[in-house]
């Protein structure tokens, strides 16, 4: 990724942003380790610890987040929901995560329990910030049923395990980044990258298959332009 050299210098900070920007963008395009990222740093000579580069994208994988969230295009009338489990410091925990039709990440919350509490709080925070959809399908888990319609009447539910694919595929980046970090050590870690891994991977992994070459290489230019854009934005 070429981000252009004459970009402010970070305060505070002894690398160049454009530096930072490519670390962060590569440990979550390419789902490598820090090791991996210093790897790739120190092959472009520039010498910087993988605690470095943990905290950078700790930090700045956040902003990046936000700036995906903040620009992008009205989410879909359908959305996808479902709940994953993930062992978190040896706990089974319940990740949730939320996709809308076209197979773009809403949100995901990382909860304790797969019950109508945590059903209806995870609802509340999409409906929140999306408004209430035309159509929303789960699987048959029982906890959906009634947070739907309290929060959400009107809106057409689908209980089909079949109907859900679409939200599937959307686990695998998670079981991939899951197995390569070990393990996770707390849900406050797991909400915080998860959180920015999806909205990250949401403009670096068009749906290749639907796009001929032409399309999918102007998507791929206009991400590459995105994160320019949203590194420039950097602030210390």
């Amino acid at each position: 990724m070429k981000i252009p050299p004459k970009m402010p210098h970070l305060k505070g900070f002894r690398f160049p942003r454009e530096i930072i920007a490519y670390a962060v963008w590569v440990y979550h395009r390419f789902a490598l380790s820090t090791a991996d990222v210093e790897y790739l740093l120190a092959e472009r000579g520039v010498t910087v610890s993988r605690e470095t580069i943990r905290q950078w994208v700790k930090r700045f994988g956040r902003h990046f987040a936000e700036c995906i969230r903040r620009d992008r295009p009205r989410a879909a009338e359908k959305w996808h929901l479902d709940e994953v489990v993930i062992p978190i410091n040896g706990r089974k925990c319940w990740l949730w995560r939320a996709v809308d039709a076209n197979g773009d990440a809403l949100d995901i919350l990382v909860q304790p329990r797969r019950n109508a509490k945590a059903a209806r709080r995870f609802l509340k925070r999409l409906i929140s910030q999306f408004g209430k959809p035309r159509v929303m399908i789960t699987d048959k888990l029982r906890s959906y049923f009634r947070p739907i319609r309290d929060l959400a009447p009107g809106t057409d539910h689908r209980a089909h395990k079949g109907l859900n694919n679409r939200i599937e595929g959307s686990h695998r980046p998670t079981r991939k980044r899951e197995k390569l970090m070990g393990r996770i050590k707390s849900t406050k870690q797991a909400q915080s990258f998860l959180t920015a891994h999806d909205q990250i991977n949401t403009i670096f992994r068009p749906r290749r298959y639907q796009l001929s070459a032409v399309s999918y290489r102007h998507a791929r230019a206009d991400a590459f332009n995105l994160w320019n854009d949203y590194a420039a934005e950097m602030r210390a």
